[in-house]
């Protein structure tokens, strides 16, 4: 199902990074150290946003992502 708050994401196996872009925002954030099964349950998820916010947010470092500025829009 497309989420209204997310509008795309990535993983790296081998960096273990999940990127995550943001459609209120535009913005582009990596989170650190995401093993592979919470990216797996979060890909599977029904409810993208509602699954990001109870598994993933606050749970791992994150930054925000090179080239992402306050207030850049997305594509």
């Amino acid at each position: 199902m497309p989420s209204t708050s997310i509008r795309k994401f990535d993983y790296d196996t081998n960096t273990k990074v999940l990127s995550v872009w943001f459609v209120a925002s535009g913005k582009h954030y990596e989170f650190l150290d995401v093993p592979v099964e919470a990216y797996a349950a979060f890909k599977s998820a029904f409810a993208k946003g509602r699954h990001f916010n109870n598994h993933i947010r606050n749970r791992y470092a994150f930054r925000l992502a090179e080239g992402t500025t306050a207030g850049q829009s997305g594509d």
